[in-house]
């Protein structure tokens, strides 16, 4: 009976794994099957403007989410689910709209294609990030979030195929994703108000605030020097660099996809067992089994990088096959730090150790860049994109052990204090 158990709840995380895959990460699939008709139609400079709006996209995603989605899902179970929206709510749609009004002066004033590129990809993923899905995600509803992330994904494949051949330009492929996400966005909000009703009125907003400012801060450093790097080496390096460089950065995100769901599926699980003995246990087990597999699938990557990349590309973009060789062995790294921030340590509501983890990372790229500026190389941003990772994990090693300690030094505590009180009660009259 205990075996069978244990199967079925194997079963469930591997269900829920394959759902947050699809679900959350499903543009990288919708990316795969629409590259080679992107590659073709905007070659490798149209190629390298779409890679920083792209970046773009995931600033603007965390900008307006305060990147503290994974925290409030794991909050659903000990607060006021209303009020959490409402003040979320209010939160997101005053920074999205300040995005918006940027947006709107920088198309009249015609700046350039570049800052034109960066301020629609802002907008874009800021719109993305006003979805409910968070709250699907607290409620370990995976299977809904992935069938409104799916209606957005396929509308985005299909109006990305009808649309771009005929306007063949960077933002055309921004503007279907600005029009598809409004339906998965459409979507979560009505099933929110099915299960919840509408929002709470906005109440001590500044308390949802403070627990988003130290987090936005490490989430706009980390996705600094990862998803937005193009973003800051766009003033550097030129659009045919950049596009070479997101040619192989987009397939490693893809194959990065597939691992980072795990922390995601295990958030609500984790959440539960905080306090709990089998917390680190099942924790470390889950971490390994990720870094095993993204260390075996990275090697994979380094064997058939000619291969991918005459597959995907074409034979214009042979110049990206030693850049993907040397990105690939992120993969080890970014499923360590993935893991750690999307399920242990909001789990353990530790915002300062990601803003500290974050910072680190920064530095790294900071030193990055100026070699970048020194040299206007595109090998500056791949070895300054792996350095920060490794960099990042090394740090989360360190830190996991620290709060593990921590957490071994508290139990004794907590149960001497337990049996102290006992002895009192039992002393009292």
């Amino acid at each position: 009976m205990h075996d069978e158990n244990k199967k079925i709840r194997l079963a469930a995380v591997l269900r829920d794994i394959g759902l947050v895959s699809f679900g959350k990460y499903g543009q990288y699939a919708v990316t795969v099957v629409t590259v080679p008709l992107i590659a073709r139609v905007l070659g490798a400079e149209g190629l390298g403007l779409l890679s920083i709006g792209l970046s773009s996209y995931f600033i603007g995603s965390v900008l307006v989410d305060l990147g503290i989605t994974q925290f409030l899902s794991a909050m659903m179970h000990s607060e006021n689910v209303d009020q959490l929206r409402g003040n979320y709510l209010v939160i997101r749609t005053c920074i999205l709209s300040t995005i918006g009004i940027a947006l709107f002066i920088g198309l009249s004033t015609h700046v350039g294609p570049h800052l034109q590129m960066i301020l629609l990809g802002l907008f874009v993923g800021g719109f993305w990030s006003m979805s409910e899905d968070w709250v699907l995600v607290g409620q370990a509803r995976f299977g809904s979030s992935m069938a409104y992330q799916g209606v957005g994904r396929i509308a985005y494949l299909l109006l990305l195929v009808l649309v771009l051949p005929r306007h063949p330009h960077a933002a055309v492929a921004l503007l279907c994703m600005l029009f598809s996400s409004s339906l998965t966005v459409g979507l979560t909000w009505r099933d929110s108000l099915r299960t919840f009703g509408r929002p709470a009125r906005p109440r001590n907003v500044l308390t949802t605030v403070r627990l988003g400012v130290s987090v936005l801060i490490s989430r706009l450093l980390e996705v600094s020097y990862g998803q937005g790097s193009t973003t800051v080496y766009s003033s550097v390096l030129d659009a045919a660099s950049l596009g070479l460089f997101s040619a192989g950065d987009r397939l490693v995100r893809a194959i990065q996809s597939l691992i980072d769901p795990i922390g995601f599926a295990l958030l609500p699980r984790i959440a539960r067992l905080d306090g709990d003995r089998r917390f680190w246990n099942r924790a470390i087990r889950a971490l390994l089994a990720c870094v095993c597999t993204a260390s075996v699938i990275s090697l994979a990557v380094w064997v058939a990088a000619p291969t991918l990349i005459g597959l995907i590309y074409g034979p214009g973009f042979a110049g990206a096959t030693p850049l993907i060789r040397i990105e690939a062995f992120i993969l080890p790294a970014t499923a360590f730090t993935s893991f750690v921030t999307t399920a242990i340590l909001p789990a353990r509501k530790d915002a300062v150790g990601v803003l500290i983890g974050s910072v680190i990372g920064t530095s790294v790229a900071v030193a990055w860049l100026y070699v970048a500026v020194r040299t206007h190389s595109v090998w500056a941003l791949v070895w300054g994109t792996l350095n920060c990772e490794v960099v990042m994990a090394l740090y989360y090693v360190v830190r996991m052990w620290r709060l593990q300690m921590l957490d071994q030094i508290a139990v004794p505590n907590k149960t001497a204090r337990q049996a102290m009180v006992a002895v009192r009660g039992e002393a009292a009259p």
